[in-house]
């Protein structure tokens, strides 16, 4: 039977991810150790588990408004105004979702009509790119650079966008690179995003893990709350990446849109996960984000660590100020990083990921995650360390 005429020509068009095939090489390996997976090692503190088992044993067992536990979203609201000095109406601007990918996939079918250009940053994380051209949309990137910190600038936007360009997807701190904005480098953008009449999509997801400087949100900027998404949740600040819970923060007249979609999309998100996630915060509340921040000190040992040794290996290494990566360029090995990526897990079993997952801009570079026990990094490091002088002997002899 042929089944090609059945399916969409968007869906059809769309590449596998460029990071799976890697995790399955190193599945088909015993004692490999991975760099690649983009989640905490950290498990889900014990309070949390405990506080959604709870909300199950008390027969909190069925949906809850589309939008999330009134609770909860209250907490959020509470929480960005804490944490980004930004208000956000929990009964109007606030949306509880099925992880903060499901909120990128709310925005993107909320404001994309066929055609739409959407601005996005490369390297940037894999999803990004699918969901505008599953919507009919049109990817316009910007290609960010190692010696400006990977950051965004005015000049950039500029050269980038068109008349039909309806958005511009802000992620920062930022994956795969580490980079963050400071506050400056918003300022500096805000002019071109209010020029062009542009929609911000910005993911949060890593604002709680930066390192010596607070996380600062585009919204939070004069002339920007009104025309900003805020997207986020939980995986990341606390450990929760299979509890799948998200959300988003906008304007009330966006935020409506978004919410419509959701609610034929997916009802709610998991009644024992909001519970958990509710816990999450107020807990945090009472006890001054204890665990985030412990959990970020492991990280900043991890980070420090992994950037040194690729340091001392000869290779150039932007200084990741944020998220937990770390993104080496190896374009002094004269291969790819496809490459440098496959030969490395055959021959050492370690993985990492190839920069061109995240765009044409990550080519020549690899992820390393430092979501993982220091001892397996030092290992790790090592057997990379062995690799790379084994391909430079090589090179040497020819």
């Amino acid at each position: 039977m042929n089944y090609d005429k059945y399916f969409s020509s968007r869906v059809k068009g769309l590449s596998q991810s460029g990071i799976r095939k890697y995790f399955d090489l190193l599945n088909d390996l015993e004692g490999g150790i991975s760099l690649g997976v983009g989640e905490p090692d950290f498990i889900t503190p014990e309070p949390i588990r405990e506080a959604a088992i709870k909300s199950i044993e008390d027969c909190h067992t069925k949906y809850t408004s589309n939008a999330g536990l009134p609770e909860l979203r209250k907490a959020i609201a509470k929480y960005q105004k804490m944490f980004i000095g930004v208000d956000y109406d929990p009964d109007t601007e606030i949306v509880v979702t099925v992880g903060a990918s499901e909120a990128i996939d709310l925005a993107m079918r909320s404001l994309l009509d066929e055609g739409d250009e959407v601005l996005i940053l490369e390297p940037s994380y894999v999803s990004y790119e699918p969901d505008v051209k599953l919507c009919g949309g049109k990817v316009v990137p910007i290609y960010l650079k190692a010696d400006n910190k990977f950051r965004l600038t005015a000049e950039m936007i500029e050269n980038a966008v068109t008349p039909k360009t309806k958005a511009l997807l802000l992620a920062y701190p930022n994956n795969p690179t580490g980079a963050i904005m400071e506050k400056e480098d918003l300022e500096k953008i805000v002019p071109a995003i209010i020029k062009h009449d542009l929609i911000v999509i910005s993911d949060e997801i890593y604002s709680e893990l930066t390192y010596g400087k607070h996380h600062v949100s585009i919204a939070s900027l004069p002339g920007m709350r009104e025309r900003t998404i805020v997207l986020n949740g939980f995986s990341k600040s606390f450990s929760m990446t299979g509890w799948r819970m998200g959300y988003f923060c906008a304007p009330k007249e966006i935020s409506e849109q978004m919410y419509k979609i959701h609610q034929f999309l997916i009802m709610c998100a998991s009644t024992a996960g909001q519970h958990a996630a509710l816990f999450a915060l107020n807990n945090a509340f009472e006890n001054d984000f204890k665990y985030v921040k412990e959990m970020r000190a492991e990280y900043d040992k991890r980070r420090r660590y992994m950037v040194d040794s690729f340091r001392e290996m000869g290779f150039e290494v932007f200084e990741p100020e944020g998220a937990f990566y770390v993104f080496p360029c190896i374009k002094s090995l004269g291969m790819s990083s496809e490459d440098f990526a496959y030969e490395l897990i055959m021959k050492k079993k370690v993985l990492v990921v190839p920069g061109e997952a995240f765009g044409e801009a990550g080519a020549g570079y690899v992820r390393c995650c430092y979501a993982t026990d220091l001892e397996r990094i030092k290992t790790a490091m090592g057997l990379i360390k062995e690799f790379v002088e084994e391909i430079r002997l090589q090179k040497g002899k020819k």
